[in-house]
């Protein structure tokens, strides 16, 4: 990675980690060993982001539409978020990360919520990176929450209002949203906050997303003119 393109990491990235299920299929296993490799690659992209100077790293883990999977599969996923935020998160705190996340906690069993919770009440004192995690999240959702809460509150609907009402009122907008695994949609993931994200598609599965891959999303970033509506 060139100088040139050193000096142009985005600050926020946001990652749609697709293509699990189908990883695995193609090596005639079951969609969950696909979620046990995506689990694990987590961990080293994480850990190669922030060694690139990202500030803000966004995943999408868990979509408030994947309750509708098979329950075996969901179950999985619940497994290994436990195991997530029981191990590999204590890395990433000890790092002085702050951990958010977003999405409708009220859905998960007690033991994980309580475990989530007291991850971010940990990590609340870190400003300088922040690990942002998708979990029971929708785009969609959260622009109703936001607005729901200005309602309550008794506060003008504004666009300024709304942003500051969502989950990542603290740390802003993604600069870039990548997605893995060859569909070309957002699938209701960080809507209002990405009207002028740049977007990086990739065909490559997530658990063969790696260091290399991470870059040629960044150089792609780095050729970008963000001009966000002007000339």
């Amino acid at each position: 990675m060139s100088d040139e393109i050193i000096k142009k990491i985005p600050s926020h990235v946001g990652i749609i980690m697709d293509g699990n299920g189908r990883w695995a299929t193609m090596r005639g296993k079951k969609r969950t060993f696909g979620h046990g490799a995506g689990s694990k690659n987590v961990d080293r992209i994480v850990t190669y982001a922030f060694s690139k100077g990202v500030k803000v790293l966004s995943l999408y883990a868990f979509s408030s539409e994947n309750w509708s999977r098979p329950k075996e599969e969901v179950d999985e996923l619940m497994r290994l978020l436990r195991l997530y935020f029981t191990k590999f998160i204590k890395k990433v705190v000890k790092n002085k990360v702050r951990l958010v996340v977003m999405g409708d906690l009220s859905a998960l069993d007690n033991d994980l919520r309580k475990i989530i919770e007291e991850d971010m009440e940990k990590s609340k004192i870190y400003t300088e990176r922040v690990l942002n995690v998708g979990i029971n999240y929708g785009g969609r959702a959260e622009i109703v929450r936001a607005v729901n809460r200005l309602i309550e509150k008794g506060e003008k609907v504004t666009e300024q209002s709304i942003s500051q009402n969502l989950y990542t009122a603290d740390f802003g907008e993604p600069d870039l949203i990548i997605r893995t695994g060859g569909e070309i949609r957002l699938s209701n993931f960080m809507l209002y906050q990405g009207a002028y994200s740049e977007l990086y598609f990739t065909p490559t599965l997530w658990p063969d997303f790696d260091e290399a891959e991470f870059d040629k999303a960044i150089e792609s970033f780095a050729e970008r003119n963000r001009r966000y509506g002007g000339i």
